[in-house]
């Protein structure tokens, strides 16, 4: 996953004010229950991370994935952890600096001046031989796993989340959101999640800019499989075609189960 800053999002639009204003639907039982959950509700988010890692690590059981270390020949160094914390892009060296924080003097602590040289680059230098060891030793404690569902909140999930209320997306959209900016980040190159984002709002309106919701999200799948196929590590598009868009199809705007989806060719479902 890319390092990335603050979660700001395009500048919305606003629209005119109407010369005579009239009074917006009454809203649905449904729609009334979707605007008050959203992917940050315990059951839906326990769903997102079981989806991603279907994805990232072909596993239900993401609460596994705290010890995950490999090098998956991405160009961006060592992929870890519950989210896929990158030796290249940042934000590995962050889940350290904060563990270190929590805990100084953690097993991790001596490789920060490694990971702040690599930083960037898809070298090993500093970390090897001992440093995949070493993060498993980490992975047995309790702050490290907290460490590290701080800064998947932080980074990748929260500004997801607030993001897709304020474009007025439910809790698919969120999720459709959560999952891009883990594999893209939010930087500033073509095929960040902003660049996504804004690739989809020049062909479809968002529900908070009066839009439909699913033809909304089904311009950003279209951005999101564009950005993926720039990049050969991530141009099987599975993930997209026979996951989200198979929900999305279904109407299934609330995440709700069953859900039943491929990824990479395997099949998975959540009861």
């Amino acid at each position: 996953m890319l390092a990335i800053g603050a979660l700001l999002g395009s500048a919305l639009i606003a629209a005119p004010v109407a010369a005579h204003a009239t009074a917006a639907p009454a809203p649905t039982a449904e729609t009334a229950a979707a605007a008050a959950v959203g992917l940050d509700d315990p059951a839906k988010k326990e769903i997102a991370m079981q989806i991603v890692s279907s994805a990232e690590n072909s596993s239900l059981d993401w609460k596994a994935q705290y010890k995950y270390i490999e090098d998956i020949d991405d160009g961006r160094g060592y992929t870890a952890g519950i989210i896929g914390f990158c030796s290249g892009t940042g934000d590995m060296l962050d889940l350290v600096e904060h563990y270190t924080r929590v805990k100084p003097g953690n097993v991790l602590a001596t490789y920060l001046p490694a990971l702040r040289r690599v930083d960037g680059s898809d070298s090993h230098a500093g970390l090897d031989p001992n440093f995949t060891r070493d993060w498993a030793k980490a992975a047995q404690d309790a702050e490290f796993k907290k460490a590290q569902d701080h800064e998947r909140d932080r980074v990748y999930f929260n500004p997801s989340v607030q993001q897709g209320r304020s474009d007025g997306i439910g809790v698919l959209g969120q999720f459709i959101y959560y999952d891009a900016i883990v594999m893209h980040g939010d930087g500033t190159d073509p095929t960040s999640f902003r660049n996504i984002r804004k690739r989809a709002l020049s062909k479809a309106k968002p529900p908070s800019q009066g839009g439909n919701e699913t033809a909304y999200l089904n311009a950003f799948l279209d951005a999101r499989v564009w950005a993926m196929k720039q990049e050969e590590a991530h141009s099987d598009t599975s993930r997209v075609d026979t996951a989200q868009r198979v929900f999305l199809k279904k109407g299934n705007l609330n995440l709700n189960t069953p859900l039943d989806w491929k990824v990479y060719g395997d099949s998975f479902h959540i009861g």
